[in-house]
């Protein structure tokens, strides 16, 4: 039950987002859910209407000086849309101030330090493999640059390299995961009910979301199975 003062921080990637009021009304709800009951102050909300690409945050200053101004939470929406957000992470981290995120309550800063290293190092595959995708084009006689109709097929093969990399994460952290699945199938748990266990111990995806039984079963189905669930 949420207690004390906090500060509420949402974020919209257009201009036409924020004016419209897509994405900010769900993330509004979800803050307003999450402080439902207890004994709680909202001293303020700051709304960012910026793209993920572009590091200058004045909101999120904003509202990070609000907490200390105010010895507040801040209070996120969902760390989870966020969470390949470097600057936004690290930012975050680095204010010290006290925060909790609707998505994801069990996160602490520890958590929060993997996924800023795991938005760095997604951000610097990004760069390398559209890089090697255009070496691999200009190599086949492909000419790159201005509209001369390549664009689309180099943009697939930065797709699809993409796609290869995140499966590569996934096989690697459905092995990591392998005993502690094993385990709770050795219990006759369900997929709902390991989903679930997962999230209590504040286990990630391996896209630092939140588990479903689907995605139980589709790591389950990496490790070479699917087993029997209960």
């Amino acid at each position: 039950m949420a207690t004390g003062n906090f500060v509420a921080y949402l974020r919209v990637s257009t201009t036409k987002q924020g004016q419209s009021g897509l994405g900010l009304e769900a993330q509004q709800r979800a803050v307003d859910n999450f402080l439902n009951g207890g004994q709680w102050t909202l001293v303020e909300t700051f709304v960012e209407v910026e793209s993920g690409k572009n590091n200058d945050r004045p909101k999120l200053a904003e509202a990070i000086e609000a907490c200390h101004l105010y010895n507040a939470t801040l209070v996120i929406a969902r760390l989870d849309r966020l969470s390949r957000d470097a600057h936004f992470l690290l930012g975050l981290l680095k204010s010290g101030v006290r925060f909790v995120c609707c998505d994801m309550p069990q996160a602490d800063s520890f958590m929060v330090g993997i996924m800023a290293q795991l938005a760095q190092k997604e951000r610097e595959l990004i760069s390398e493999r559209t890089k090697a995708a255009l070496q691999s084009a200009k190599a086949r006689g492909v000419k790159l640059g201005g509209d001369r109709g390549n664009f689309a097929e180099v943009a697939a093969q930065g797709r699809a390299e993409g796609r290869k990399t995140q499966a590569q994460a996934a096989d690697e952290r459905a092995k990591r995961l392998a005993g502690t699945l094993q385990r709770m199938r050795d219990q006759g748990l369900s997929l709902n009910a390991t989903a679930a266990e997962l999230n209590a111990r504040g286990v990630a995806t391996p896209r630092g979301g939140r588990w479903t039984a689907t995605a139980v079963k589709r790591a389950v189905e990496r490790l070479g199975g699917p087993p029997s669930y209960g």
